[in-house]
């Protein structure tokens, strides 16, 4: 059994309340004995009252009517003894009813009050949660600004901003190392490669200098397509400066056509069904996150397999292939920057490892999300994009 869960809210109004019903019933009880000392005590005031009294007789022969008989004096007593009982316990039994009525009113007021001061109290609190679940590494421009007294809780909002204020410089910095480094990776890489390319047009190379020629070629080509997947990985992580009207089912059109040698080349037939979808963002990169997803779909697939792009409402893109199993909790680290499944995808210098890393960080860029599944028994992946 899942054990009940009080929120803060409740738990400070139960405090709140309890409070002041332990106050209510201890005064409840003081004012009782108070008043239950004030009234007059039975026996004294029933003595008190016929001490002077004389009682008359009929007698028939004259007596002394000054002097009271002991039988009469003692009925008088018990006479005024059961009044001052009944109206002790009468006072009483009515004080105790109306406190206690009148505590119950006024504990249910202080259950509304504690609750109405509850809310506010944690006000703050609840500002400071909203603008938690709303940040994300790419959006951290988001802050609390908490107005009112210089309290406790002002002093923590001011340390949540302050705190993300060294957060936001953080990653603005960590973005700019690697858009920076990888423009800077660019010239050497160049240079290494047209080197390269001279050395092997050489009439007199020997074949070992044209193998290990080749070899370096394509270890160049590799640290390109990183370099170059860095800075788009950089680029949708700060977000779209601009956004324009996107069709994406004409940008995915275009992909599967340039994609259609290398379909070719792999054994891959690519099936598509394209529905008219307009998406608001950035073509160049709506474009690479469609590429990476082709891309991916053909490289790990098998000879004889299969890819359906398909184009629709929500997602708005699902890109299904046939290829490798992939365990189900495998899947997440596959978005994960220079990660790659076992396997065939271990060590594969096909690709930088940055693919689906790229397509769910320009998702996020436009204000969707990038997920997958297993494909079943044809194995592979199904990647569904979501954007608005």
């Amino acid at each position: 059994m899942k054990p009940l869960r009080l929120s803060v809210r409740t738990k400070l109004t139960a405090l709140y309340g309890g409070a002041f019903l332990i106050v209510g019933l201890a005064l409840l009880i003081v004012n009782y004995l108070l008043v239950s000392s004030t009234l007059p005590d039975t026996a004294a005031f029933a003595n008190g009252a016929t001490a002077g009294v004389q009682f008359e007789v009929a007698q028939p022969y004259p007596v002394d009517t000054t002097t009271i008989l002991p039988t009469e004096r003692a009925q008088a007593t018990q006479l005024v003894a059961t009044s001052i009982t009944e109206y002790r316990s009468g006072v009483l039994s009515t004080l105790l009813w109306q406190s206690l009525v009148a505590l119950a009113i006024a504990g249910a007021l202080a259950v509304l009050l504690g609750w109405l001061m509850a809310s506010r109290v944690l006000r703050p609190l609840h500002a400071i949660t909203s603008t938690a679940r709303k940040l994300e590494a790419e959006n951290l421009d988001r802050r609390i600004d908490l107005d009112g007294p210089d309290d406790e809780l002002k002093e923590l909002a001011d340390t949540f901003d302050g705190m993300l204020d060294r957060l936001a410089v953080s990653f603005d910095s960590q973005k700019r190392f690697v858009a920076n480094a990888s423009h800077e990776l660019r010239t050497p890489l160049a240079v290494q490669r047209t080197l390269v390319e001279v050395a092997m047009a050489d009439p007199d190379a020997s074949p070992e200098v044209r193998k290990l020629g080749e070899h370096l070629i394509h270890t160049n080509e590799r640290s390109e397509r990183m370099i170059e997947g860095l800075l788009v990985l950089a680029r949708s992580d700060r977000g779209l400066a601009a956004r324009g009207p996107v069709r994406l089912d004409e940008v995915v059109a275009t992909v599967i056509r340039s994609a259609s040698a290398m379909a070719e080349e792999a054994g891959v037939t690519v099936e598509s069904r394209l529905r008219p979808r307009t998406v608001s963002g950035d073509p160049v990169l709506l474009e690479r996150l469609v590429t990476n997803l082709v891309h991916n779909a053909i490289t790990y697939n098998r000879k004889g397999g299969w890819i359906h792009v398909d184009v629709g409402g929500d997602p708005a893109l699902v890109v299904r292939n046939t290829g490798p199993q992939v365990p189900l909790d495998a899947v997440p680290a596959l978005f994960e920057p220079f990660r790659r499944l076992s396997g065939d995808r271990t060590g594969d210098s096909r690709n930088a490892g940055l693919g689906l890393s790229i397509v769910r960080s320009i998702a996020k860029a436009h204000g969707g999300t990038a997920g997958a599944e297993p494909g079943g028994r044809g194995g592979g992946l199904v990647v569904r994009v979501r954007l608005p």
